[in-house]
C-alpha cells in the first residue's frame, strides 16, 4: 500500500494547533497548513508509516498553472511569506452578495437568484465545476472599532452553517484559487485569529471537516456522473491541507451508502 504523503517527526518548534492562513478580509488561498495525524484519516495520510503516531506539519502551496507543491516543516518565516499572493475572483463566477439584512434573516435567497439554484436536486454540476462560486460579504459592523473578522462573528457563520446544512456539497463548487474554499471553512470550524498567523483553526475540528466534506462530495460527484470524483474529492481536501488516498475511496465504493 503506498502512502499519500511524506511524514517526518514533529520539529520542536510545530504547535499542532496552529493553522496558517491568510486573513479573511481579503480573498486568499491556503499557504501554509500544519495538520494532525494522530486521528481518524490518519490511516489514509500516512499507513505504512512504521512510527509511533504524533504530530506532522505539511504546507500546501497551490500553484495556479494547476500543480499542487507540497513541502515539509517549512519554518522560515521569509520562505513562507513567498507565498503566490491571492489570485482574484475567476471572471465569470457565480457571486453571491449577501448583507446584514440577508444574515439576520437567514435568507438563502441570495444564493438562489445568483445561482439559479433552486433546490439542491436541480443542479448540473458542470457549469458551476467551471465557472465557480464566491461570496461577497456586505456587512456593517455595529461598532467600527470592532476588530473582529468576519468569521468571528456568530451571526454570519449561522447564515453559512444554514446555507451549508441545505448544500452540503457546496465546497467543491467554490471558487478555491481565489480562496473561497478556506474563507467558507473558517465559517464552520471552530478557530482563533492570530495578528501573525491569521486563521488558526482547531485542527481536529478541521480534519472532521474535511473528511465529512470528502464523503458528501465524492458521493455526490458520483451520483451527478462527474467525471473523476476521486481526484475533484482529493484536491478539495488537498487545499486544506490534507492528503486523501485511493484506499478510503475503495472502502466507500466497497460498503456505498445508500447500499447498491
Amino acid at each position: 500500500m503506498n502512502t499519500m504523503a511524506t511524514i517526518k517527526p514533529p520539529s520542536p518548534n510545530f504547535s499542532p494547533l496552529k493553522q496558517s492562513i491568510p486573513s479573511l478580509t481579503q480573498p486568499w488561498i491556503s499557504c501554509k497548513l500544519p495538520i494532525a495525524t494522530d486521528s481518524i484519516a490518519a490511516a489514509f495520510v500516512s499507513s505504512n508509516s512504521n512510527r509511533e503516531r504524533g504530530h506532522a506539519a505539511v504546507s500546501v502551496a497551490f500553484n495556479p498553472s494547476g500543480n499542487y507543491e507540497l513541502s515539509l516543516f517549512d519554518d522560515d518565516e521569509e520562505n513562507a511569506q513567498k507565498c503566490p499572493p491571492p489570485l482574484p475572483p475567476t471572471e465569470g463566477r457565480f457571486e453571491v452578495v449577501i448583507d446584514n439584512d440577508i444574515i439576520l434573516r437567514l435568507d438563502l435567497t441570495p444564493f438562489h437568484t445568483a445561482t439559479g439554484i433552486a433546490s439542491p436536486l436541480s443542479v448540473e454540476p458542470k457549469e458551476f465545476l467551471e465557472r465557480t462560486i464566491g461570496f461577497t460579504i456586505n456587512y456593517t459592523k455595529e461598532d467600527p472599532n470592532d476588530p473582529r473578522e468576519l468569521s468571528e462573528y456568530g451571526e454570519i457563520r449561522l447564515w453559512f452553517v444554514r446555507l451549508d446544512a441545505a448544500y452540503p456539497w457546496l465546497p467543491v463548487l467554490l471558487d478555491w484559487r481565489a480562496g473561497e474554499l478556506a474563507r467558507y471553512a473558517a465559517m464552520l470550524v471552530p478557530h482563533q485569529m492570530s495578528l501573525k498567523m491569521g486563521v488558526v483553526f482547531n485542527p481536529e475540528a478541521l480534519e472532521l471537516f474535511v473528511m465529512n466534506k470528502v464523503f458528501i462530495v465524492y458521493n455526490w460527484l458520483k451520483q451527478q456522473n462527474v467525471p473523476k470524483p476521486r481526484l475533484r474529492a482529493s484536491d478539495m481536501a488537498r487545499m486544506l491541507g490534507f492528503g486523501i488516498g485511493d484506499e478510503l475511496f475503495d472502502l466507500i465504493d466497497k460498503h456505498p451508502f445508500p447500499p447498491s
